[in-house]
Formats: structure tokens, C-alpha cells, sequence
């Protein structure tokens, strides 16, 4: 279907702007800035893939073809944002006296198994910067005589060699610059490093020969050098967190003009997500203690939960994360499941082009991927008792490929979850729930209450008169 003209938010003009892409042979390339695979991702940075996902699906879902990459980084990104500190891959090595490649492997699995567990689909080729070393240097080399210079620690872009250095993140400050660590040698502040030579005396786990001496190249060249591989130049839409809309992007744009030398920014469209905040600020792996998926997981919630708490805010707000709002997200699902599970089996009826709920979900989406508008209109049509139940679950078939939630699949039984500290199993919740039965049915209800209040305590909510019969508590902190 195509619907309503798709507007989105262009970071790059600071303005919605009507979407279409810039070759309809070739449908919409993505690319989208993945992980740095040196730790379990946090719950803020899962948050950018639940936005880039609800971008491909809502892409797809409008009738557009398309070509999605996400990179997977494995080398250059430092434990600062610009070009001082430890590579965030090697600190990783060291501290856990492991093998880098084993770090890379083990990390990457630990990401991409988040995104099976929250519905996240697979993008048509994961990008993995150590595959594109080769091509790197060869990149540098076409842009080196005209936009570099060499210094005893690197190779260096000079930033003013391009027209409207860091136009992407805006207004320039003096916070920005403070978040750019000085080296020694460096013409201006914002130039980077392309390629950062090893120390001498010093051999890193990852390291390559290259015209500036052996080395890894820097954080930003690998997708410069992927995307121009993958989807070509200009491709129409390039993802991130908001934070990389700072430097990294920028650094990222610079590069490109230099390699076309045009004033092309390599992507058309520019899009980030907002932080996921907690009551102490923005969530970061560098606080430490941070919360990853399986956290919840452990605690007893589904991933799900998450993914829909992610869609009740736009991607553009910054979203509170806390127990609150994640136990409510849970209860939300948990509705929507019951009603979807109670609609009587019968066959789908099509949701033709025309209905009513269709045209409200597509000018929802359509509207910035507006998901939070997207969400009360799903839970009015499975309410609607004017639907037929065939017609409803037609409907859920557009409303689950749009939203990720797997609806159609989902039970209660499946959002039982037990938390992973729970010391109690089923089967011995179920002969205390049959003990409890029998002394309801003898009419001592002192036992009753006993029964129930040591379930309660174990984390296990009892709720008579409900097929389900309990449920586990999910264990969430304050």
C-alpha cells in the first residue's frame, strides 16, 4: 500500500520534509550505525534499533523496496568520542584476557540475540568493519593528498577542507568542543583521525600495515567506507542515536564531500533518536551498572514490554526509563494479548484499502513514524465491537507489521516469564494453588490468606477467578 505522503524528520535541515526516494528502481537504502561490539548493548542503545526497525517497517509496509545495513564495529572506537584514550576493543581484550576476536564474537551474539528477543527484523546485510580494511585504506589514500595530514600519532582529517564543517549538529559551542580531546599537533579542534598509528614499541591485538605506518583505521572512516560500498552515493537515509548527530556523523559527512568532492553529505535524509534517560540522566555503559535486556529478562519481564514502551514515545522525545513505566508497558501487553487471545477463531476477512482503521495507522506512521498515535488507535480496533473478529484479525495482521509486537503469536502463557531469582518453581506454585483450593472449599480462609501471602512473597501473584490462575511478579527495582 502507499497511503499518505510519508514525512520525516531530516536532522540535516532541522525540519520535516515529504520522503521519496532518490532512485525508485533501487527502492530506499538505510544505513544504520550499529553497535561497538566491546560490551552487552544497553537499553539505551537498543532503543535506536526499535526506531530504525519501526523505520523499515514502516517503509516496507507503505510498498517501498528496501535495502536496510546496519555495521558491526570491531575496531577504532575509542573510549573518547574524538582521538585520545584506549580503543574501546582493545580495553575490552585486556580487561577480560581474552582474545579481541573473541570479545568481537562473543559481544556480537549477545546484540544480535537482543534483537530476536524484541521482534527487531534482521536488516539485508550486517557490516563488519574488520571485513573493510582493505578498502579503508584505500579510501584514505583518495582523500589524503587534498583533506589530511600526517602526525607521529596518525593520519588526520582537517576539517576546514569542507564546506560547512558540522552543519548537522547545529549551532558550534564551546560544550561541543569540550566533548573533543586535544592532541598534540592537531591544526583545529574538530579534525579527527583517519588512521591512528600503533605506538612505537606497542603492538595492538588488531592492527594493519597502511602508507602511515601499521595501525587500525579511526572510528568514523568505517561507514563512510560501508555505505558508499553497500548503498551507494547519495543513498537516502542514515540512522543513529542523537549523539552521534555531534561528531561522529558530522566527522562521517566530512569524509564524504572529500571522497566525491561535491558537497553531497552521503545520505539524503539524516534521522536520530533521543536518549533513554533514567532519574540520573542519560543511560551510558561508562556509568556503569547499566541495564541491559537481559536484565529484564532475569527480572521477569518479557521483551516486548520494552519494545512497547519504546513506541509510546516518539523517537524524537527522550524517554524516562524506570520501573514505573516498564511495569505498566508489561500491563499494556499483557491487555492486548488478552483481547487478542479472546477473539473467537474465524477466519480474516480482508482490511481493505479503504477501511477506516487502516487509513487512521497509516496517517499515523505516515506522520514521522508517530507510534504513540499508532498505539490507542490498536487497542480501540481490537476493542471496536462493531469489527467482526474475522475482520479484526486481518487488521492485527497491518497493525503487527507495522508496530513489532507480535500479537498474533503472543499468549499469556508466553508472558509468564519466571524471574531469574525466583527460588519456587510451577510446579510447586500449582500443588500450593490446589492446598489453597481445598482450604477455600473447607471454608478456612485463614489458610487461605496464608497460602496466597507466601506465594505473594515468593513473586508470585495469585489472581482467582482468572483461567491463568497466577503469574509471576516481575522483580523490578524503585
Amino acid at each position: 500500500m502507499t497511503g499518505a505522503p510519508l514525512t520525516l524528520y531530516n536532522s540535516l535541515t532541522r525540519s520535516l520534509e515529504a520522503f521519496q526516494p532518490l532512485d525508485p528502481e533501487k527502492g530506499v537504502r538505510v544505513y544504520s550505525c550499529g553497535p561497538t561490539v566491546y560490551n552487552y548493548a544497553h537499553l539505551g542503545n537498543l532503543r535506536a534499533y526499535v526506531f530504525t526497525d519501526t523505520l523499515s517497517r514502516v517503509l516496507t509496509w507503505k510498498g517501498f523496496p528496501l535495502t536496510h545495513v546496519i555495521n558491526i564495529t570491531d575496531v577504532g572506537h575509542l573510549t573518547s568520542d574524538a582521538d585520545v584514550g584506549d580503543d574501546k576493543m582493545e580495553a575490552a581484550a585486556r580487561s577480560q584476557a581474552k582474545s579481541i576476536w573473541d570479545i568481537a564474537a562473543h559481544y556480537t551474539a549477545a546484540f544480535k540475540q537482543n534483537i530476536a528477543d524484541l521482534n527487531i527484523r534482521q536488516p539485508s546485510r550486517w557490516s563488519v568493519a574488520t571485513d573493510h580494511i582493505a578498502e579503508m585504506i584505500d579510501f584514505a589514500e583518495k582523500i589524503a593528498p587534498e583533506h589530511c595530514y600526517e602526525l607521529d600519532t596518525g593520519l588526520y582529517f582537517d576539517s576546514t577542507t569542507v564546506p560547512d564543517y558540522g552543519k548537522l549538529a547545529g549551532s558550534q559551542d564551546d560544550t561541543r568542543e569540550g566533548r573533543i580531546e586535544a592532541v598534540e599537533g592537531k591544526r583545529h579542534p574538530q579534525d579527527f583521525a583517519i588512521w591512528r598509528k600503533s605506538p612505537p614499541g606497542e603492538q595492538r591485538q588488531m592492527e594493519w600495515d597502511s602508507p602511515w605506518g601499521k595501525g587500525a583505521p579511526g572510528w568514523h572512516l568505517e561507514c563512510s567506507v560501508m555505505s558508499i560500498k553497500y548503498l551507494g552515493a547519495p543513498f537516502d537515509i542514515h540512522t543513529g542515536g542523537i549523539d552521534h548527530r555531534e561528531i561522529h556523523h558530522p566527522n562521517e559527512i566530512a569524509q564524504n564531500q572529500a571522497f566525491c568532492g561535491c558537497s553531497d553529505t552521503g545520505a539524503h535524509f539524516w534521522m536520530h533518536n533521543n536518549f533513554l534517560v533514567d532519574r540520573q540522566g542519560k543511560m551510558s555503559k561508562s556509568k556503569g551498572g547499566f541495564t541491559t535486556l537481559q536484565s529484564l529478562i532475569d527480572a521477569g519481564v518479557h521483551p516486548l514490554a520494552y519494545r512497547l514502551m519504546c513506541i509510546s514515545a516518539q523517537y524524537r522525545s527522550e524517554l524516562e526509563f524506570s520501573a514505573e513505566n516498564l511495569a505498566a508497558a508489561l500491563t499494556r501487553l499483557k491487555r492486548l494479548v488478552m483481547a487478542v487471545r479472546a477473539l473467537p477463531l474465524s477466519p480474516a476477512t480482508d482490511a481493505s484499502g479503504d477501511d477506516d482503521y487502516l487509513a487512521q495507522l497509516d496517517a499515523a506512521v505516515s506522520d514521522d513514524l508517530n507510534t504513540p498515535r499508532a498505539l490507542p488507535l490498536l487497542e480501540a480496533m481490537v476493542a471496536d465491537k462493531k469489527l467482526t473478529a474475522g475482520r479484526k484479525l486481518a487488521l492485527l495482521v497491518h497493525f503487527d507489521d507495522v508496530l513489532g509486537l507480535n500479537l498474533l503469536n503472543l499468549d499469556r502463557q508466553s508472558l509468564r516469564m519466571r524471574p531469574a531469582a525466583a527460588t519456587i518453581t510451577a510446579e510447586e506454585i500449582e500443588a500450593r494453588l490446589i492446598e489453597r483450593k481445598e482450604a477455600r472449599a473447607a471454608k478456612d480462609f485463614a489458610r487461605s490468606d496464608a497460602i496466597r501471602d507466601e506465594l505473594t512473597a515468593a513473586g508470585v501473584e495469585v489472581m482467582d477467578g482468572d483461567p491463568l490462575g497466577w503469574d509471576w511478579k516481575p522483580a523490578l527495582g524503585g
